[in-house]
């Protein structure tokens, strides 16, 4: 179930109109105002840059102080918000499978030292890692479903805040367990389809997740680094003259090693339009050695053999005849063929549509434009930012091209979130405003 941008109107205003009566059902308190300043963020001209500014839009019929009382004493119900989006049409990919990314996007508030549960973010520098920081800031895990082939849309599932006493990996386990689980109530998964895919990037402990997660329909896929080392099974049981205990893991496969490397099982050589020809080789039934510490320390009994399957990509160039790196896969699969092995990878470059999401609601919905001091209150804004993004989302098949003088037509498949956003006042005045005055 998806909806494509080839959906008639009607049916597409339909389900927009009932994501927007079920969201304002999911306000408690200050609805009214909290309803209309979402329409606010999606009908404003231009960024939004500050709070008070969206108070100034036609949509927005109550005055600023109105709007601070709101993000201050207002409750949306986070677990119903959830279930609603789990009920969307989701996108799939051209199996017909559900592909998932998890990625973490930080609300950076270095100059908040009154703010409340902070962290310390890791941040990029654009000279190279030795020019990362770590700024203090809250940092949001999202998930989301992917499209297939290149875009900039996905649609958001759930978004946790990670707090001083979590651990991370642990809150990993739980959030996506919470996102199937719902996905499955809600019909999206029924037995006989395939399998959700699950894609993340390095940092995340890709094996225990396949661990905690191995009783739901999922295959996981994430980025490993590169000075990594993945260790084959030992093989048949062996006895010495002196005996002792038989060996648990085989021989290593060092990344930065190529004289480490055994003869992979699937090898693969695709040639692509932007990337020119990529090689893959595909090593099955590899495990890393794991230690009693992070999450496995509450861990009863002796750590399993996670096994998996090891990919390497190498690619000839990256978009702008940049030099490209080996990039270095795990997925949970393992007995995989050669398309299976050409999906992973491919599935895993879909991964940063979730990256260039992040880019527009930072720099076009503001979501990290006000200076809010209390967590619960940056809680309740990133929500409002969810279910904006998700409006422009179901909005796709009834917006036109409304586009600047100096830009070039798009078709209507190819729309971007902030094309949509700048019809979307036309669209909002066919569907339900509810809010009470409006």
């Amino acid at each position: 179930m998806s909806l494509h941008v080839g959906t008639p109107a009607g049916e597409a205003l339909r389900v927009l109109s009932h994501f927007r009566v079920e969201f304002y059902e999911c306000l408690y308190s200050r609805a009214d105002v909290l309803f209309e300043l979402t329409d606010a963020i999606l009908c404003t001209d231009g960024p939004v840059k500050t709070l008070v500014e969206l108070s100034l839009a036609v949509e927005h019929r109550r005055g600023h102080g109105a709007l601070y009382a709101a993000l201050d004493r207002g409750w949306l119900e986070p677990a119903r918000v959830r279930r609603t989006l789990a009920g969307l049409p989701l996108p799939r990919a051209a199996d017909g499978r559900i592909v998932l990314a998890v990625d973490v996007s930080n609300w950076l508030g270095p100059d908040a030292p009154t703010s409340d549960e902070r962290l310390f973010c890791h941040v990029y520098g654009r000279g190279g890692r030795k020019t990362d920081q770590l700024v203090p800031g809250w940092p949001y895990s999202f998930v989301a479903a992917l499209e297939t082939g290149r875009t900039s849309w996905v649609a958001f599932l759930d978004a946790v805040r990670l707090g001083p006493a979590d651990d991370a990996t642990t809150v990993n386990a739980t959030q996506l367990r919470d996102v199937v689980e719902r996905l499955v109530r809600a019909g999206q998964w029924q037995a006989g389809d395939p399998q959700i895919w699950i894609v993340m990037d390095a940092g995340y402990d890709i094996a225990y997740l396949t661990h905690a997660l191995a009783d739901l329909p999922v295959v996981l896929v994430g980025r490993l680094r590169s000075d990594r080392v993945m260790l084959r099974d030992a093989g048949p049981a062996r006895s010495g003259p002196k005996g002792g205990r038989p060996r648990k893991h085989g021989g290593a496969l060092t990344f930065a090693r190529p004289d480490s490397w055994h003869e992979p099982e699937v090898t693969t050589a695709t040639d692509t339009t932007r990337y020119g020809k990529a090689e893959a080789r595909a090593w099955d039934r590899m495990h890393q050695r794991l230690q009693k510490r992070g999450p496995w320390l509450d861990h009863q009994g002796e750590i399993p053999l996670i096994h998996g399957t090891l990919i390497r990509l190498k690619v000839d160039h990256l978009p702008g005849d940049r030099d490209a790196k080996p990039l270095w896969l795990w997925s949970s699969a393992v007995g995989i063929d050669t398309g299976h092995l050409d999906r992973i990878w491919r599935t895993f470059l879909r991964r940063f549509d979730l990256e260039h999401t992040f880019r527009l609601i930072k720099q076009t919905l503001g979501w990290t434009a006000p200076k809010i001091r209390r967590p619960d209150t940056a809680d309740l804004w990133t929500w409002l930012i969810i279910v904006a993004h998700t409006q422009l989302r179901l909005a796709r098949p009834l917006a036109e091209d409304l586009r600047r003088p100096w830009e070039k037509p798009a078709p209507p498949n190819r729309l971007t979130p902030a094309r949509v956003r700048r019809g979307f006042r036309h669209i909002r005045a066919k569907a339900p405003r509810l809010s009470h005055n409006s």
